[in-house]
């Protein structure tokens, strides 16, 4: 097997601790004990439950020992750590920023489940994110100190300067801590471009699917839509092709 396939498979294996993550963190559980276990029956699982993705298919979706469903997240979210570390080994190489990237990589996916099903964005990822995007960006990473720490000031900024404007003149929350939390937390991996274009495709992308829950569902427009995946992916864009982008973009102002 080649460092391919390796890298592939501690994605898989990953992901499947990361689940565990994403059960846990929101209840304020340890995510090291007790072991996995079956959250409707509390069966303990297997080793041979928790082969990522192939125990699902096995099992047909449901608990070996209850028949309770399984939820298809947890194999989404470890295929997507296997195929998402692969590709960012192909991007950029056996290096130490892939092996940062990749931890960055799987915060985003833990923070767009979370998000999803909680609607809040834990302190224990992103604090300590902001932290180690500094330290990164400061020793291996391409933005470098000043644009790590200009992009973790900036974003955090604006975010709370939305959420302040939002409060005074709208009488309602406009932008949770969690989200101004983590947009500081891609600023400090990403740099402040990185930043800013993480944002836009945010704020494009949450407004296309906003306006379509809007239409298809006739959702309210006084709901609100969790922003923290529409950051995660635009980091995601962001990390790979922000060059490119930015590039595409500026070739219009030459012509």
């Amino acid at each position: 097997m080649g460092v391919e396939g390796i890298v592939f498979l501690v994605g898989l294996i990953f992901g499947s601790f990361v689940n565990v993550c994403i059960y846990r963190l929101p209840r304020e559980e340890s995510v090291v004990f007790p072991g996995s276990h079956c959250p409707r029956c509390n069966t303990a699982i297997p080793w041979y439950g928790n082969i990522p993705v192939l125990s699902f298919v096995f099992l047909r979706g449901k608990c070996g020992s209850c028949r309770a469903p399984i939820s298809w997240q947890y194999p989404l979210v470890e295929a997507l750590h296997g195929f998402g570390f692969l590709y960012i080994l192909l991007h950029f190489g056996f290096s130490p920023q892939t092996l940062i990237y990749c931890l960055f990589f799987s915060s985003l996916i833990l923070v767009t489940f979370i998000d999803l099903s909680h609607r809040i964005i834990p302190d224990v990822i992103t604090l300590p994110g902001m932290a180690l995007g500094v330290i990164a960006a400061s020793t291996v990473l391409p933005p470098g100190p000043v644009s790590s720490i200009t992009g973790l000031l900036l974003g955090g900024g604006l975010f709370y300067l939305v959420a302040v404007l939002s409060l005074a003149l709208l009488k309602r929350e406009g932008m949770g801590g969690g989200d101004i939390k983590l947009i500081a937390m891609i600023g400090a991996f990403l740099g402040w471009k990185g930043m800013l274009l993480t944002i836009f495709l945010a704020a494009l992308s949450g407004a296309v699917i906003g306006i379509s829950l809007i239409v298809i569902q006739g959702r309210s427009r006084a709901e609100p839509i969790p922003f923290g995946p529409f950051l995660a992916a635009g980091a995601a864009i962001s990390l790979f092709w922000e060059s490119g982008i930015l590039a595409w973009y500026f070739s219009f102002g030459a012509l």
